[in-house]
Order: C-alpha cells, then sequence, then structure tokens
C-alpha cells in the first residue's frame, strides 16, 4: 500500500506540472497577437504557481485543510482540463480530468493532504 500511497503524491505532483503547461498553452493560443500570447502563457501560470504556493503548497502556512483544499484543487486540475479541451486536445483534457479526480479522491482517501 505504501507504494501506492507514493505512486498518488507523485501523481500529484505530475498534475501541478500538467496543470501549468495546459493552462500556458491555452493563454498562448487564446489570443493571435505576439505579445499578449507570451504574456498570457507566461502569466497565467506564473499567477497559479503564486496561488498554489500560498494555499497548497505542503509548507504553507496558509494551507487550506483537507476537505477545502483538495475540492478547490481539483477545480484547478479541471480548469486545466477544460483549458486543454478548448485548446483543441480534448482527449488531453478528458485524461487530465479523470486522472485528477482520482488523485483527489485518494489524497482524502488515504489522508495524505
Amino acid at each position: 500500500m505504501n507504494i501506492l500511497k507514493g505512486i498518488n503524491i507523485t501523481l500529484s505532483f505530475l498534475l501541478e506540472l500538467a496543470m501549468l503547461i495546459a493552462i500556458g498553452n491555452w493563454g498562448y493560443h487564446s489570443n493571435p497577437n505576439t505579445l499578449v500570447k507570451w504574456a498570457l502563457a507566461i502569466g497565467l501560470p506564473l499567477i497559479l504557481v503564486i496561488v498554489w504556493g500560498i494555499f497548497f503548497a505542503p509548507r504553507s502556512n496558509r494551507r487550506l485543510p483537507a476537505i477545502p483544499g483538495s475540492l478547490l484543487s481539483l477545480g484547478l486540475f479541471l480548469l486545466a482540463a477544460f483549458a486543454l479541451y478548448q485548446s483543441d486536445q480534448p482527449t488531453a483534457g478528458i485524461i487530465l480530468a479523470i486522472v485528477a479526480t482520482a488523485n483527489r479522491v485518494l489524497t482524502l482517501y488515504w489522508k495524505q493532504w
């Protein structure tokens, strides 16, 4: 069981990276203006990193409790999945949504928050 818990923690980190990439990708493809597309591609993931660091990082002084934190982080993952869907990558969006949901359920079940 400890191996599965370790895999789930690793998966959480990989999902965070996937979320940043998905949001950056959406930002890049959401505007035809070169300056705006690069600003969104860099700025949106940067904002997410700051928000994640404040409310979801394990060592944060302002970390949310387990249930609201897991639900809100799932909301961010689902937002990233929707961004993939909007960026003409629906399969990747669906996979991200399913994997993130399973990960958050297991995170709560195994008390990994």
